[in-house]
């Protein structure tokens, strides 16, 4: 049943006539019985939509910023070439996208030539689920940077900061494409169908290739995007690779501009830093 529910319906959202060259009415007749309102080949057709709307309006709903990028035929294409490659194995729908990006990095054809803007935006809209749910250490607090010696401090990146090097400032497209969807609530079932009709609106401007550093965070149960100096975010991976405070602003710092007063800059940052609570306790 499971490896019925998983094959993709047809292009009229109908379940497929045949099943690992067998009909499949015969198939659903070896295992579900009809009832006086319905077949057994559509009994089973329900449980086969339901699974493929569900899954496909998950990652609809997640991936807005993708979907601005690539417009909506072409999403849904991915989207569907997608989950029948990888179907649903979680308990989790938030699990859905996990392996987008290494399937489009493998099956660059559903990206064309946006091809580097789109895994940019994937990995963008993956890191905003990771920072969602991912744990939340206890924060260092001003008394544990004060305890010990700069040279022998090491601090614990929260596992909810991801940091991001991308060629493309998706950042503000993201922030773009969720905006334009708020308040709506994407049927992916629907979704080819109704791009003609949104057809009408103007599209999100793409960006052109910038690089940019950015840290996808969560505070107070909301996810941010805070774009870092190149040096500050050398500075912030650094740490989370096991650096000590001293040693990482050090390697950060070794070929900046001598003409700027990087104590007084590092001393701001880590102090927003602290403030957003970035830092926990190593265990």
């Amino acid at each position: 049943m499971t490896g019925v529910l998983f094959t993709p319906l047809t292009a009229g959202n109908d379940m497929q006539r045949r099943f690992r060259d067998r009909p499949m009415r015969q198939v659903a007749e070896s295992f579900i019985k009809p009832n006086d309102r319905l077949t057994s080949f559509e009994r089973l057709e329900l449980y086969n939509r339901q699974y493929w709307f569900r899954v496909l309006d998950g990652l609809y709903e997640d991936f807005p910023g993708l979907r601005a990028v690539l417009g909506e035929a072409r999403f849904m294409r991915l989207a569907e070439a997608y989950l029948a490659k990888h179907p649903s194995v979680s308990f989790s729908m938030r699990n859905l996208g996990s392996r987008l990006e290494s399937f489009l990095r493998a099956q660059p054809k559903y990206a064309g030539r946006r091809l580097a803007l789109a895994l940019d935006m994937v990995r963008l809209e993956w890191a905003q689920i990771e920072a969602f749910d991912n744990a939340a250490l206890p924060a260092l607090s001003s008394d544990d940077f004060l305890d010990t010696p700069p040279v022998r401090l090491r601090v614990m990146l929260q596992p909810h900061v991801l940091l991001l090097e991308l060629g493309y400032p998706v950042d503000n497209l993201a922030i773009a494409a969720r905006q334009e969807n708020s308040g709506m609530r994407g049927e992916a079932s629907n979704a080819v169908e109704e791009s003609s009709s949104r057809g009408t609106r103007p599209a999100i401007p793409l960006p052109k290739r910038e690089r940019i550093f950015v840290a996808v965070h969560r505070h107070d149960n909301m996810v941010y995007f805070k774009r870092l100096d190149p040096e500050a975010f050398a500075i912030v991976r650094a740490l989370r690779d096991g650096a000590t405070v001293v040693a990482a602003c050090e390697k950060a710092l070794r070929r900046a501009d001598s003409a700027i007063d990087w104590a007084s800059r590092v001393r701001s940052w880590f102090s927003n830093w602290a403030q957003l609570g970035w830092f926990g306790r190593r265990k």
